[in-house]
Formats: structure tokens, sequence, C-alpha cells
């Protein structure tokens, strides 16, 4: 087994053992708590540009199977595990781990003190960091880590958004939606597809008069990676979006988007919420949610309390960090967190509901 290093950009390091492609990789450490669903976190779109930590003890101990993805490749950058195995017990799994993340040109590293490397994070916040396999020497890894640019301030929605437009569902749907595309998740587009719903999947620099060409009665706005503040585009997409009066649902960068497009504030979270049990609570039926999670980014509370228009509809009850809005003047509402939950549990799969219900209540 094959000698790896991990150094973070504090200049803190982590000696492991080599796994997935031999070579060397950069990005912006993170850590997701789930214990299962590791193949749809690593085909998230809403991952690019992050090396992941894995803080379940074993990772990759059911295989690969070529349907447990959320987009056609996988996206983040590294991975870090304390086991990834390669040995798998799923009798149809497609491949091990070892040969997708080889497969995938994915630069990996195990035996790493994960619970260790996990607190660290939470204790000194989100950093670049860099793997490995090749190049032992701490010095000379310092020197390209020293040249990763920071998460804050990243425009990479456009770089995993969809190259041409395509649809998905019925035609003859009365339910049609136009789906704003910076990163999204397959399962996402299947919620709305099983609801009867008719789409079409734009890229993220898409003009808002071609989407309004698809005549849809209710547009969606994805998930993704990067720094929301940075896409000036996509805000005043979404600003445009909102002007057409139709009903409008946000996820992630979403939720994030629309908030800019109405004056709302968002930061770079110290660590960010990444996991399949993060309890949020629904502030109108008061009750509460276990949710998938995955950003690193958030909206300002202070900057919401300024906005007349937006009423605040979810929040984490972990950190009261806010996990939904509502427009007040408009029929458009968004949620942080990810109710398609793949991985992880379906109690917020309502909110596709509510917004098929909502397109529904204009068209009568």
């Amino acid at each position: 087994m094959q000698t790896a290093v991990l150094l973070l950009e504090d200049g803190n390091v982590f000696w492991g053992k080599a796994f997935g492609k031999k070579g060397t990789t950069t990005g912006e450490i993170c850590f997701n708590t789930g214990m299962t669903g590791y193949q749809e976190v690593f085909t998230d779109p809403s991952y690019t540009g992050q090396i992941v930590i894995m803080n379940n003890v074993h990772t990759g101990n059911y295989g690969t199977f070529a349907k447990d993805v959320e987009s056609d490749s996988v996206k983040i950058r590294g991975l870090i595990g304390r086991n990834l195995e390669d040995r798998y017990s799923r009798y149809f799994a497609d491949h091990s781990l070892q040969q997708y993340l080889e497969a995938q040109q994915i630069v990996a590293i195990e035996d790493v003190d994960t619970r260790a490397l996990v607190t660290h994070v939470r204790t000194k916040g989100a950093m670049n960091c860099i793997i490995s396999s090749e190049i032992l020497d701490v010095e000379a890894l310092k020197a390209q880590l020293g040249k990763v640019p920071s998460m804050a301030g990243l425009e990479l929605a456009s770089t995993v958004s969809t190259n041409e437009s395509y649809t998905m569902g019925n035609p003859e749907s009365d339910i049609r939606i136009a789906v704003m595309d910076f990163g999204v998740k397959q399962n996402i587009l299947t919620c709305m597809v099983e609801r009867g719903a008719y789409l079409k999947v734009f890229p993220a620099k898409t003009d808002v008069s071609e989407l309004v060409e698809f005549s849809p009665n209710g547009f969606f706005i994805s998930n993704g990676p990067g720094d929301p503040a940075s896409m000036d585009y996509a805000i005043q997409t979404v600003k445009a979006i909102l002007s057409q009066n139709k009903p409008t649902f946000g996820i992630c960068l979403g939720h994030q988007l629309i908030a800019l497009a109405n004056g709302i504030s968002t930061f770079k979270m110290h660590h960010g919420h990444r996991g399949l049990n993060h309890p949020v609570k629904n502030l109108k039926t008061g009750l509460c949610e276990i949710t998938t999670q995955n950003h690193g980014f958030g909206v300002d509370p202070s900057s919401v309390q300024k906005a007349t228009n937006v009423e605040v509809t979810h929040i984490n009850l972990n950190d009261d960090s806010i996990e939904g809005i509502r427009l007040k003047d408009r029929p458009a509402f968004s949620v942080q967190y990810h109710p398609e939950s793949t991985p992880g549990p379906h109690d917020s799969r309502y909110l596709f509901d509510d917004f098929i219900q909502m397109i529904k209540a204009q068209q009568n």
C-alpha cells in the first residue's frame, strides 16, 4: 500500500495510504456525516471544487452501481476516509470503490484519523487542502497549495451546468416547469417528473426570454456549487423570473439566489452543513424534519430582517440558521436543504407537492 499525504492550508499534515487514482489533487476540504449514499455524494454537482471527508468509518463496503448517481460523473475533487473499502457485499454492484475512483480519475487517501480531522475542521473552519500519493515533499505541496483559489468569490455553477437544453417528462402535461440548471441533481428532476410535470432544463446562462418561449407555468432554480454572490448573471436571471409572477421554487444555491435577487446578502459559513440528519423546523406547521444538506454558504439572518417582502419559513435547530424563505408579494419559496433526499430521509418531499399545488392553484 502506497503512502499518501494530506496537507491542510493551515500547515497541518496527515499521513495515510493511497486509494483511487495515484496522483495529486487540490480543493476545499469539507466533511459529510452520512453513513450511506456515498456514490450520490460523489456525483452531486454541488461538491464541485471540494475534497470530501466521509465521516463514517467504512466507505465503499457496498460497492458502486450505475444508477446510484446524481450526475453524469464524479464531481468531488478528492476523497478522504478512515477505511475506504475495495471489497463489497452488494451482489448487483457494478464495481468496487477502488475501480470506480480509478475510472473517474479521483485521488483519495485512507487510513486517516477522520474523527480528529473533522474535529479540526469544525474548530478551524473550511480551508483548502492537497492530497498526493506521488509527491511526499511537504514543502513542495505547500507551494502548490498556495496557488489554489479560495471558494469565496468562486463562480462554479456554469462549469457544471448542461451545455444544451433538454426535456423530461410527459410533453402533454399541463404542468410545464422551466428549470435553471446551476448544477441540478438528477433526483430533483425525477421528483418533479413523478408528480406529473413536464420539464425543460436550461443552461446556467440562458436568457429569461428563452425560458418564456417554453411557456412554463412554473420555474425551478437549482442547487449548485460555488459562491452565489459571484453569480451576477444568475441574480439578474432570477430577478427576471420572479417578475413573471409565476410559481417559483429554489433549492440550496437556488434558495440563495432568490434571496440575493431580493436584496438579501449571503455569507460563507464557518464549515457548512453536509449530511443526512440535520433537524429543521417548519415554522408554519411547527413540525421538525430530518433533512439532507450540502452547503457552504448561507442566507444572512440580519439581512432577512430588513426585507419587508420575505418571511422565514424554516430554521436549522442545530444553529438557528435560515433554511427556508417565502416571498410575501410573489408566489415563490425556497429551502436551503435538499428535499429530494438522495441520500437521506424523505421527510421534506412534501415541498415538491407544495410546488405542484401552487402551479395548479394559479392555473385555476
